[in-house]
């Protein structure tokens, strides 16, 4: 027992001396974090933002565009052995481009003029001229006048931009290569943005205060500047062993904290001076009551940031891969999608009852197709045609289920008109991010896979299995603390101030703690000295120097 007492010690003293200034670090980013705006534009603030629509006559349909734009698109894809890979893997016969088809197409209007934005089956995304129908690439004289529109649309009066350079991975965007390059812009006060080159699409637009949040949060909380040096292959790696090292820190403080609390409960003996913790000293017993306290919620944050690095691979990948996504929205290509032209606008303004559309999108699912006219607030408004359904029937999201699942049988389907557990707005999202009613459809497999489907446009939302399930409630459930009426706010608020300020008095007292014992431990020691006889002259030191 000695020894065990001993090595808990020894692991929550030397653990805690080493992760002091990362813990310290991670709460004051974690408080930074909350109250961030996102780094990627959401869909409500791209519509918001969008130039008027305005359909015309001549526009070329989505086909037309695609097979003008044949050559161009061929000339253009990537030369990366991943996308050599990929194409191979999409290939069903000797021409490999003829195999690539459309799976999602959108009408809209990039710097005045009417693009389709295409994504094809391998992933790719382009920018197709409805005018004639050539592969389009943003320029930066056109990101300039794409970032001007975009504060037209809120009436915020003329805007100066200024083109700053293009850049290929922007740290402050995360998973967007398909878009790349990006033009940086130059907007206002300390404003900038970045535009898709391939797409002319608005991924980011920042103040210089969310540039600074950001800075001081995301970056360092997720220990982004080791991809600034270079070494972001072993970023993962580091959150891992950090999260785990502060758990054991977390865990081995809580055990002596509550093996130290003398509460006096019974009639039974406190420290001296009727004091139920040991320590007289400030720092000491700021530590020992924040960790007492707030340590069981800071141990569920060290815990879920170390699983949410999916150590061991223990938990599965939720995202369906790109195959999987096309056996999901099947090979067929709908000919209404193929030929549809745009309507005149004083047609499309009757059939949406004069609404500010800024997009048309055409959605196909196992040979069905649904053609929706997006607003400037985000309403989805179907429009009725020949080929074109108003929505997705049951019976075919199922069918694109069955074709993603293979054997495994449809035990249920369910209409959720309301948010569960694993389908739900984070903060900053709307409906329009995170569409109601949606259709559950759970599978009778090992895994207990569930799909969330848009009957609306035939979107797949989440796939969740009963490992991501268990991994909800461990990372986002214990880290994110986003369940039930905690989540509601300003209780949210309230909940995660009260816990990050113990979080904050803990890491910043492990500083004080840590500091007092490294320099107690490695310090040179003061050698005893000892008096000469009295009238013999000098202090001589007890050991003479060599």
């Amino acid at each position: 027992m000695k020894s065990l007492n001993w090595l808990l010690y020894q692991v929550h003293r030397w653990v805690g001396v080493v992760l002091g200034l990362f813990m310290f670090f991670w709460f004051f980013t974690g408080l930074v974090i909350m109250y961030s705006t996102p780094t990627t534009q959401n869909r409500s603030q791209q519509l918001a933002h969008a130039e008027t629509l305005a359909p015309e006559v001549g526009w070329l349909s989505l086909g037309e565009a695609w097979d003008r734009s044949a050559e161009q698109r061929k000339a253009a894809e990537p030369k990366s052995k991943a996308a050599a890979r990929a194409e191979t893997q999409s290939s069903k016969g000797k021409d490999g481009d003829a195999a690539v088809s459309i799976a999602d197409g959108r009408l809209v209007r990039s710097a005045g003029e009417p693009v389709w934005l295409v994504e094809d089956s391998r992933g790719q995304r382009f920018a197709l001229s409805a005018l004639d129908g050539s592969l389009r690439k943003t320029t930066p004289d056109q990101a300039l006048k794409i970032a001007e529109n975009w504060f037209n649309a809120e009436s915020s009066g003329v805007i100066k931009a200024g083109f700053l350079e293009t850049v290929d991975k922007p740290i402050i965007l995360r998973n967007q290569d398909a878009l790349s390059p990006f033009h940086r812009i130059a907007v206002g006060d300390g404003g900038e943005m970045l535009i898709s080159s391939r797409t002319g699409e608005v991924l980011h637009v920042s103040s210089r205060l969310d540039r600074a949040f950001y800075w001081a949060g995301n970056w360092l909380h997720l220990l982004k500047p080791l991809e600034s040096i270079g070494l972001g292959k072993i970023r993962n790696d580091a959150q891992l062993w950090l999260g785990l090292s502060a758990t054991l820190a977390t865990l081995t403080g809580l055990i002596i904290g509550w093996l130290r609390w003398r509460p006096g409960f019974g009639g039974k003996p406190t420290y001296s001076q009727g004091r139920t913790q040991p320590y007289r000293e400030f720092w000491f017993k700021w530590h020992f009551w924040s960790g007492l306290i707030g340590g069981i919620v800071v141990l569920s944050w060290a815990l879920s940031g170390f699983l949410d690095t999916n150590p061991g691979k223990i938990f599965s990948t939720a995202n369906p891969n790109r195959q999987e996504m096309n056996r999901y929205l099947g090979s067929q290509l709908p000919e209404a999608m193929r030929l549809w032209q745009p309507v005149l606008p004083v047609l499309l303004a009757l059939a949406v009852d004069d609404a500010d559309i800024v997009e048309l999108g055409w959605r196909q699912l196992g040979g069905d197709a649904v053609l929706l006219a997006h607003t400037r607030d985000g309403q989805r408004l179907p429009q009725t045609l020949p080929g074109a359904l108003p929505q997705f029937n049951p019976a075919s999201l199922v069918a694109a289920v069955q074709r993603v699942a293979g054997n495994a049988e449809v035990e249920t389907q369910t209409v959720l008109n309301e948010y569960d557990s694993y389908y739900y707005p984070r903060h900053h999202q709307s409906v329009v991010e995170k569409p109601l009613p949606v259709l559950l459809v759970q599978l009778a497999d090992e895994a207990g896979t569930r799909f969330y489907l848009d009957p609306q446009d035939g979107r797949l939302l989440s796939r969740v299995d009963r490992s991501g399930r268990v991994l909800r409630w461990l990372y986002s459930g214990l880290h994110h603390w986003d369940f039930g009426w905690i989540y509601h706010r300003p209780i949210w608020d309230v909940w995660m101030l009260i816990w990050v300020s113990f979080g904050l008095v803990l890491g910043g007292s492990s500083l004080v703690v840590g500091w007092r014992l490294l320099k107690k431990t490695f310090a040179p020691k003061k050698r005893a000295i000892r008096r000469t006889p009295r009238g013999v002259g000098k202090l001589e030191p007890e050991i003479p120097p060599h």
